[in-house]
């Protein structure tokens, strides 16, 4: 008997990407959830034999998932695959029930051997008709995003493993905006607090741009704590510490996004754009850098903490066909 799956995961290229990597021989029964009680409802209207589980979703994500399936007696076995590799995240998982975890994005050799690893071998079906994943329709955005979500795992991955903490992944934001609008963004999300604002320059194949990180003053305060450093009244370990996670979210980020478009980018040296001021002096300091951007909009938090941190990174309209092309093959059906 063929067996059935059901692939949970907001993002409609996840989707497609995984329903692509399942072998056709399988003659797998594939369905799709777009986030959490969309996949519980699934599971309590009829039997799967394998759920695929995503982490960051709207609704309920992929923990509140199994928190729900364990509560309401669901025995489906569950495979979690996720952009949020970090160390923490796994361990939560598994004990939540989930039988293995594979990082995005997935290819089958990866898939098959998981599977394996947890007694999962379909047998190969004598007849099957393939289920074409091309219904599911792409636009754009949905490719943005889904290379966003792999890029901010790989960032929060480094920060978790760098300060030895859980950080919560959060969904991420991607728009084309105009300067004015950037700014417009930039004070959403500094709300009213005082901050410290790092900017660094990248590049890459043609493709450039500028990431900005803010940390609020609380934040600074906790992530000193957290660290450990000693109590000094000059800025001196501040300032490092900013640099520090400046360096490992941007740097990351990048390499998220370049394994995807096979870019290696080239980052600049952090720029301090101003410590403890105000997002209006942080605003003055991007002034007249592009006129038209693209940006990645991420805010970090860590359990236990007032820590959050904002990412924006920002590329300029005239390198995005270079990237466009670079990523054209996540929308080829073969």
């Amino acid at each position: 008997m063929a067996i059935s799956i059901l692939i949970c995961d907001d993002s409609a290229l996840a989707r497609k990407q995984l329903a692509r990597v399942i072998p056709s021989s399988w003659g797998a029964n594939i369905e799709f959830a777009q986030h959490g009680w969309d996949a519980i409802a699934k599971l309590e209207a009829q039997s799967y034999d394998l759920l695929f589980l995503d982490l960051t979703m709207p609704e309920l994500d992929g923990y509140g998932t199994l928190e729900e399936m364990r509560a309401r007696r669901i025995t489906t076995q569950v495979v979690v695959v996720s952009g949020d590799i970090q160390p923490k995240a796994q361990q939560k998982v598994a004990e939540l029930g989930a039988k293995a975890f594979i990082k995005k994005p997935v290819d089958k050799p990866t898939l098959i051997s998981t599977l394996g690893s947890i007694s999962i071998k379909p047998e190969v079906q004598a007849t099957y008709s393939p289920q074409p994943v091309t219904s599911i329709q792409l636009r754009r955005r949905d490719i943005y995003l889904e290379v966003a979500n792999v890029a901010i795992g790989r960032a929060a991955d480094s920060l978790a493993r760098h300060f030895d903490v859980f950080v919560h992944m959060p969904l991420p934001n991607v728009n084309l905006f105009e300067m004015s609008e950037l700014q417009m963004t930039l004070r959403h999300l500094a709300s009213n607090e005082n901050m410290s604002g790092v900017c660094q320059g990248f590049s890459g194949e043609g493709i450039a741009g500028e990431a900005l990180v803010l940390l609020s003053d609380s934040s600074v305060t906790d992530l000193t704590k957290l660290m450990d450093y000693p109590e000094v009244t000059e800025n001196s370990l501040e300032l490092e510490l900013l640099m520090d996670v400046s360096n490992i979210l941007v740097g990351a980020f990048l390499k998220g996004i370049g394994e995807q478009a096979e870019v290696r980018f080239f980052q600049s040296a952090p720029v301090l754009l101003g410590q403890h001021v105000s997002v209006n002096s942080v605003i003055e300091s991007t002034k007249g850098s592009f006129n038209r951007i693209m940006a990645f909009e991420v805010s970090y938090s860590i359990d236990n903490t007032n820590i959050k941190c904002d990412l924006l990174l920002m590329i300029v309209d005239e390198s995005l066909p270079i990237l466009d092309n670079k990523l054209a093959y996540l929308l080829d059906d073969e």
